[in-house]
Parts: C-alpha cells; structure tokens; sequence
C-alpha cells in the first residue's frame, strides 16, 4: 500500500434502468432506476480534475439514459482510520476503492460482493494481468476490478547526480552504489541530502520492508516475523552508516509521506525509494522542475513490495446495482482514450502526464494502447524513467505480509534509532521488534 497519499485514484456513482443495461426483469429490482454511489470525486480545490469528472459522469449518463449520478468528494478517498468502521456500519458507497493492503481483509469479512459473473462487463478484464487479477480473486472468485498495480523503485534527481559527477543514465543498481552516490551528492554542501529515508508514521516500518525485500529477505513466513534476518540486518547497518560514517541522509527524522516529496521537490534531496508517481506529485503539486527526475529498478532489484488498488461492489448492491457499476468501472477507468485515461484532456489540464506509474495491464493489447497514448501527450521526459521500465518488469512483486500497518509501526521503532542514535543496537532492535510483531501475528 501507498501509506503516504496512497495515490487514490477517481470513481463515480451511478444510475441505470434495466432497459438501459439491456437486463431482463431479473436485473431490476429498483422500480425503474438504479442509483449507485461512488467516492472519490476530486475536491473543488482541484477545478480542473473535477470538471473533467463531472464531463464523464454526464458522458456515461447520456450513453445510459435514465442513469443519476451521485458522487461523494470525501478527501482522502481511503483514511485507513475511518476505512474499516465505514464498511462495518454499511456507509461505504456501492463502488469503492480498495488498496492492495486491505483486499484480503475486505474479502475474507464478506465486505465486498462477488462478481465473477459479471467480469465481462468490464470488457478488457482479460487484459489485466494474471497476477494483479488473481489478488482478488479467492477460491476462483473474483471481488474487484483493480486498475493500479506497481512496483517501488528508486527516484532520483538528475540534475544532483551531474552535479555530484554521477552520470544520471546509469542509475545505481545495488546498495553500495546508492550509498556511494548519496555521499558524493551529500558532499555538495550545507543541505544537500544523498538519500532521504523516513523513520516513523508507519512509513518507516513501509520502507524497511521494501528495502528487505530488494534485498532477498522476507517479513513474515509461516506466520511468524522474519526480518530479524541477515537482509534485515543490512537494512539498518546501511542507514546507520549512511546517516553517522557518511552523513549523506541529513538529521531530520521524516514521519509523513509527503515529508519526503516535498524535501526532493526543494532540489537538494538525490534520491528516495518511490513508486513512479512520485515523481507526478513532486512536479506536479510541489513544484519540483520536470526534467530534474529520473527512476530506475529497485537497488538489488530481488523482489519488490507491490501497490496498488481495486474497485470493489458493496454486497448490498442487487443485479442492477452490480451490473451498472461494472459499466461504470470499464467506461471510467479501462477504458483507453476515456475516463482516467483520457492524457490528451489530462495534457491540456496541466496534469503531469507522462509517468509510467501503472501496469497493471501489462503488455495486453490494452496496456499498450494506453502506454502508447500516454506518452503521445507526455509533458514529461519519459526517456528519463525507462531505466525502471526495463528493470521492474523482471522483479518479483511481494504482497504486504498481514497486519502490515501494525508490522511497520513497530519497524518504525527500529528505523527511527539508527538515524538517531549513533550507539542504536541494531541486534537488540530485531529482536524486540521481532517479539512485538510474533504477539501481533499471534492473533491470528
């Protein structure tokens, strides 16, 4: 999961009667009108992205008449803290967002309705790939639609690396390099940052875990911790180095996501481990310099911990209901050249397209033709991120292990004593924090 912004994407509610679906007297049970609600609609503070929402939503109605769409602006989409009781007391809407981090708890608590049935209806659901398709899917049935899917990479700023004498198309590739080029850019001077690493607010814990898995190891196997291991050890030995022998990772503790993004959008940080729409948000809303980023594969490049989301159907929702937010789903976001990608609209509104921030179609007939249309309207140098386009097509994605949330707050712990503490015990943090996380586990 993104436990930063969690990069939510848009979603819309619906309305269609069952002549408009082309159903028999089956799919109707709503007197003549279907209503379905969807979260997500951009906030006024965003004209641009809302409006373009608001063409969408008219543009479906009219190719489904009879259809009312109603959409909620609740900002952020997901707040992991209201996220669980808003499902458990039957307010969520009929389509909602789920990330990656919480299908399993979603599905296996009965939360989200099965729609095996009715995948045609998304008519590129083939399209997505196998993988992605089957982390919603358990025991042949399928509980969602996702339509994000990436791996975590390193982003890094060009501009720095020339600065630093580091050429800026040969990224590193392992973690020696990254701590010999954060050195090298630290060196600039007074506040300049080589590699910025957080140390709490669950996002520490977060990018220990995609460091161990860079590196080989695992968080949990067999239901019990096992990031007390040598790759876990390195982990942490390497941020301590970093941050008492090197002094190239600076001496703030970063807790919130956005810490980081605004530090790399102020042109001093080199490098941070991202996804690639972190490059979208450090132009795009911090007003970092376009042409100054880059990203490349994971350091090591041995597994990497997967993101993404899926839409998801209330199991309240009868066979119209369903039906309806299907066609919603393949109109707004499978859709290429329509909905979320519509990059021509998305170019004139100033967004920063041209990132490849989500595969999860692959190499479908489907996932090129949005590719190719992406970077047709591209504002941003797309040559700059094929680096992380060739290597992560060949790394292995890892799920989040269970009660990840609760496994990297107490990783937090850890991360946050090396960057602190020059006498911080790497061993005796493990093993706490492995303790602490067995018990968690424990519950099953």
């Amino acid at each position: 999961m993104k436990p930063r912004k969690l990069v939510i994407l848009l979603t819309a509610g619906l309305v269609l009667t069952t002549a408009a679906c082309g159903g028999d007297s089956s799919d109707s049970d709503a007197g003549g009108g279907v209503t379905i609600t969807v979260a997500c609609q951009p906030p006024k503070t965003a004209p641009k992205q809302r409006e373009a929402w608001n063409q969408d939503v008219a543009t479906f109605e009219k190719a489904h008449p009879g259809v009312k769409v109603k959409s909620t602006d609740q900002q952020p989409c997901f707040d992991p803290k209201t996220f669980a009781a808003k499902l458990a007391g039957g307010q969520m809407e009929t389509v909602f967002m789920v990330p990656v981090t919480n299908y399993a708890d979603v599905i296996s608590k009965k939360q989200a309705k099965d729609i095996t049935g009715v995948t045609d209806l998304v008519k590129n659901y083939g399209d997505i790939r196998q993988d992605v398709r089957d982390m919603v899917t358990v025991d042949g049935k399928v509980y969602g639609v996702p339509n994000v899917s990436y791996s975590v990479g390193l982003v890094y700023n060009r501009k720095l690396f020339e600065e630093a004498g580091l050429d800026p198309d040969a990224p590193p590739k392992t973690w020696d390099e990254v701590r010999a080029a954060a050195k090298k850019i630290a060196d600039l001077g007074d506040g300049y940052v080589g590699y910025g690493e957080y140390g709490g607010g669950n996002v520490g814990g977060w990018h220990f875990a995609q460091s161990i898995f860079s590196r080989g190891g695992e968080m949990v196997v067999d239901g019990k911790a096992a990031f007390n291991s040598p790759e876990g050890k390195a982990v942490l030995r390497t941020l301590h180095d970093m941050r008492w022998k090197d002094d190239s990772v600076g001496s703030r503790v970063l807790i919130g996501w956005e810490a980081l993004m605004q530090q790399m959008a102020a042109g001093k940080t080199g490098m941070m481990l991202g996804a690639p729409d972190v490059v979208t948000d450090v132009v795009q809303k911090f007003q970092g310099e376009k042409d100054d980023y880059g990203i490349t594969g994971i350091p090591e490049g041995k597994a990497s911990l997967s993101g993404g989301e899926a839409y998801m159907i209330n199991p309240k929702a009868n066979a119209a209901e369903t039906r309806a937010a299907m066609q919603w789903i393949d109109f707004q976001f499978n859709t290429p050249g329509k909905g979320r990608h519509d990059y021509a609209r998305g170019k004139a509104n100033g967004e920063a397209v041209g990132v490849p921030n989500n595969d999860y179609m692959g190499g479908s007939p489907t996932g090129r033709k949005i590719a190719e249309d992406r970077t047709a309207n591209a504002v941003l140098p797309v040559e700059y991120y094929q680096p992380y386009v060739d290597t992560s097509k060949n790394v292995e994605l890892k799920l989040e292990p269970a009660h990840a949330q609760e496994l990297y707050a107490v990783l937090d712990v850890a991360m946050s004593a090396v960057l602190t503490r020059e006498s911080a015990d790497i061993d005796k943090l493990l093993e706490d924090a492995e303790t602490k996380a067995n018990g968690i586990l424990a519950r099953g």
